[in-house]
């Protein structure tokens, strides 16, 4: 069986979304499974988030999928219980890492500096989420913290088609996140065919 971390290397582009209504969340993962993207990380950023995994995760059970902006041991439990692979986080919270381990569900923290990383490294975590990327330094400050830590990285924020595959082609870069391939405007609107062309040209860029 692949470790969350092999089939995010597969991937190699996250779709972070922050859904309105749940209710167009499993039309939403046909697009990205259909298209090239069978992934998701559904930000809790919205009152929907969990029912929106619920049905992602009925519809396409095979589809990767993660909670972002997690911040709660109790947004911890919505998304166990919604049927998550993985959990984000926006920062390192010692907390919240620690209730993930006790409920055996991988979590991938913030960080964007040494200490933080030193922090996480001490609880034993070796996947961190770099954010908010672009403002904290970069590739090049990534490439500074690959070269000391023996961890992986998922850069998110800031990330777009122009730099992507700068990020991607640093060895401990595992995955990014973004949100420019899933406009909260097509999905309001039901433009699921433009969508599905932008997913298409995301896959495209990172093929």
């Amino acid at each position: 069986m692949n470790t969350i971390n092999d089939r995010l290397s597969a991937i190699k582009v996250v779709p972070v979304i922050a859904i309105k209504d749940a209710s167009k969340a499993a039309k939403l993962a046909e697009v990205l499974c259909n298209n090239g993207l069978p992934c998701a990380e559904v930000t809790f950023r919205t009152e929907q988030a969990a029912d929106a995994i619920k049905a992602m995760r009925k519809a396409f059970p095979d589809m990767l999928i993660g909670s972002g902006t997690v911040l709660t041991t109790s947004q911890v439990d919505q998304s166990i219980e919604a049927g998550v692979d993985f959990i984000v986080s926006p920062g390192f919270n010692p907390t919240t890492v620690k209730y993930c381990q006790q409920r055996n569900v991988t979590i991938v923290p913030g960080v964007n500096n040494p200490s933080l990383v030193e922090q996480a490294m001490e609880m034993g975590l070796d996947t961190l989420k770099f954010f908010p990327a672009e403002p904290s330094g970069g590739v090049a400050m990534l490439k500074s913290l690959c070269a000391v830590y023996p961890v992986k990285f998922m850069p998110t924020g800031g990330v777009n088609p122009n730099n992507v595959n700068d990020y991607l082609s640093i060895p401990s870069v595992i995955a990014c996140g973004g949100t420019w391939m899933i406009p909260n405007e097509f999905i309001e609107n039901d433009k699921w065919d433009e969508l599905a062309a932008l997913v298409r040209e995301v896959a495209g860029i990172i093929s």
